[in-house]
């Protein structure tokens, strides 16, 4: 049954009315002192519903048995009893088993109906059918919204016994009667128990053997049968009544059905109908789940995805109530519902990067593709280019370039950034040695992304040249929970704009660039994803970007840029909040052309990606729920953290070498705190390659 988790989760019961329709309670056992309803009567003529039999008492402990921390206790042990004494007189005293009427079951059902019982045990049975008479009480019980339990009988047939599989007429049970198998601790059918049959869909099992539970006279015997069954599902029944106020008799049946373990064959069968009484199960979350009171959605695992420049963030808890698909109230810690970014290694993806692009001119017209080898089919695709973007001008995928008189050059890109256009029209070279792995944070976006298309316009102003670029393409996440291997690294996408307008001089050997970037994303902040209970952010970024290059003579440059970030992100989905976050990206290069001869170059270059250097979303969580009206009573706002306590400083020395036949390159880099990640040890390598054209 697995009553722990119900019991932490609040449920005892309590103020929860439970029929019992059987031979009556021993009115002076201790087990059920104060919880004995003023309306337990006798129906049957006994001048009292004092218990003659035994097997009454031993049924209403196995639901209600008070809770004193020795030996055993009832399922919903702070329950209240309505016990309904049946037995014809005399029968329990002159025969081996009592007698009971169907119109004194009948009676006793309407009283715990008037009464305001949650849910009737009735642990009887017999090969007949109820008749009209209970028939039409059981009518207008589950009219009232009870839920009836009746013992499915002991005679171990492959369906259950007359009276109880005749109460689950639809006509009258409106699926709250369910018909109580028994099993094992094993979870094994019982021998002696009848089995589904034709009544399976309203056939649930528990264990009915060796119950531990005391007589009329206070003796404790170890009872078997469906009789006790019967009530361990109608203590769970009062448990989760008493846990969710707000559920009705409906969902509560449909809870127990879609929560019970499965046993025999797979699904529904003849043997073991609905399944095992799981009360674990029943008390965790089931369906879609919400924020309370904005019906956002909401997991209990992945509720949002950080990007590389958050890194490490953490947020210590982010406590909010949510609503399962039974409108049931949780308490949820966001914060463990969100994924850091998983840090990446860059030396493999660069090394795998076997593009060589072609271009051809004509008169003021270039244009360039990128052919990929080793593919069925030619196709354009984007072009891996790490460092030397600006210098390489016609190593560009898919993109034409050219001039509309003597002060304008324009460009439009295929797969291409609109960064990377700007500067090559500009004719702007930050270095032309292939850094690998250390990025230039006013080129790199800083997340995972990919460009779709870009135009970029410059004119020259005088001494100045001003460019206009904007770029469309998608921000890639991964999936949030990728359930089955081949979605595993999956990714999903999500659009953004971005729209730069910079500015550049030359001053002799010095030139300077300032640039400013608006990036507006859709559904992601800084690539990073938030699920609706996390508000469904989007955002936009202002990016200010300064850089510089100074030729030092004899093939010596010095080069430095920067970023400065300011992002406002927006919150979705009936949530209150927002945030600002503050980022930052810098690099430092050193140069030299002609190390041996002409044909050879050499670099160094210290950077730092961008990075989150603070704030984060705030937002209005709802933190206490109440059934009654069932509405959120507090909100508290909350800050998720983005900064990361890691910060990432790449250091690369690069040299490249022309040979008469292809190129020859060394790459020697050292990553420190990769990914924005504190913890991570140094990502360390080197890479030795030799390029032919093809």
């Amino acid at each position: 049954m697995n009553a722990l988790t119900a019991y932490n989760a609040g449920g005892r019961g309590q103020n929860v009315k439970v029929g019992v329709i059987d031979s009556g309670i021993d009115i002076d056992s201790p087990e059920f002192t104060g919880r004995i309803d003023p309306a337990s009567r006798s129906t049957a003529g006994n001048g009292t519903y004092d218990d003659e039999d035994g097997h009454g008492t031993a049924v209403a402990f196995t639901i209600a048995g008070r809770r004193n921390g020795t030996g055993s206790q009832g399922v919903a042990f702070d329950s209240t009893l309505i016990v309904l004494r049946t037995d014809t007189p005399g029968s329990c005293a002159s025969a081996d088993e009592c007698a009971f009427s169907n119109t004194a079951i009948a009676t006793a059902l309407d009283v715990a109906t008037q009464n305001g019982a949650k849910v009737v045990n009735i642990s009887l049975g017999g090969g007949s059918s109820p008749g009209s008479t209970l028939l039409a009480a059981i009518n207008r019980a589950t009219q009232a919204g009870v839920i009836v339990v009746i013992s499915a009988g002991n005679d171990g047939n492959a369906q259950p016994d007359g009276f109880a599989s005749g109460a689950t007429d639809p006509s009258v049970a409106r699926g709250l009667v369910i018909i109580a198998g028994s099993v094992n601790t094993s979870d094994v059918i019982s021998t002696f128990s009848n089995r589904a049959g034709s009544s399976a869909n309203y056939y649930l099992t528990a264990v009915g053997e060796r119950v531990r539970a005391p007589d009329e006279t206070g003796t404790v015997y170890l009872w078997s049968g469906t009789s006790f069954s019967a009530p361990q599902i109608a203590g769970a029944v009062a448990l989760i009544a008493s846990a969710f106020p707000n559920m009705t008799g409906s969902q509560i049946v449909s809870l127990l059905y879609q929560t019970a373990r499965d046993a025999g064959t797979a699904g529904i069968d003849n043997v073991y109908g609905r399944g095992v009484l799981d009360l674990a199960r029943a008390f965790q979350p089931v369906g879609s789940l919400s924020l309370a009171g904005s019906r956002a959605p909401a997991s209990t695992q992945v509720n949002g995805s950080l990007s590389t420049p958050m890194g490490d963030a953490a947020t210590a808890t982010m406590g909010a109530v949510v609503l399962d698909g039974f409108d049931r109230a949780y308490a949820l810690d966001l914060a463990r519902t969100i994924r850091t970014a998983a840090p990446q290694g860059r030396l493999d993806s660069a090394l795998r990067a076997r593009q060589r692009s072609y271009a051809a001119g004509v008169r003021d017209m270039t244009v360039a593709v990128t052919i990929v080898p080793g593919r069925d089919a030619t196709r354009i695709e984007r072009l891996y280019l790490p460092i030397g973007e600006a210098e390489r001008a016609r190593a560009v995928a898919g993109n034409v370039m050219g001039s509309l008189g003597s002060r304008m050059r324009f460009a439009i890109g295929a797969s291409e950034s609109g960064t990377a256009l700007a500067a090559r029209i500009a004719g702007q070279a930050r270095a032309s040695t292939a850094f690998l792995v250390a990025p230039d944070p006013t080129v790199s976006a800083g997340f995972d992304s990919e460009a779709q298309g870009a135009v970029a316009l410059r004119r020259q102003v005088g001494a100045w040249g001003i460019t206009v670029a904007a770029e469309s393409g998608a921000v890639l996440t991964r999936l949030p929970e990728a359930r089955f291997a081949a979605l595993q690294g999956r990714t999903e996408r999500f659009g953004y704009g971005r729209l730069t307008l910079a500015a550049d001089r030359r001053f002799g050997p010095l030139g300077m660039q300032l640039a400013v970037t608006r990036l507006a994303e859709q559904n992601t902040v800084l690539g990073a994803r938030f699920g609706g209970a996390l508000g469904a952010a989007d955002a936009a970024t202002w990016f200010v970007d300064g850089g510089g290059t100074l030729a030092l003579g004899d093939g010596w440059q010095l080069a430095a840029s920067m970023r400065r970030g300011w992002t406002r992100a927006r919150l979705h989905g009936g949530i209150d909040g927002g945030g600002l976050i503050r980022t930052s990206g810098l690099a430092f290069d050193v140069t030299k052309a002609g190390i041996f001869d002409r044909r050879d170059r050499f670099g160094l270059r210290v950077s730092q990606p961008l990075r989150v250097g603070g704030g984060g979303l705030d937002l209005l969580l709802p933190t206490s729920y109440t059934y009654d009206g069932a509405r959120v009573d507090e909100w508290t706002m909350r800050r998720l953290n983005l900064a990361p306590t890691g910060r990432e400083v790449d250091m690369e020395l690069a040299y490249v070498r022309r040979l008469k036949v292809g190129d020859f390159s060394t790459n020697l880099f050292l990553r420190r705190d990769p990914g924005n990640y504190a913890q991570l040890p140094d990502d360390v390598g080197v890479a030795l390659r030799y390029t032919l054209g093809f």
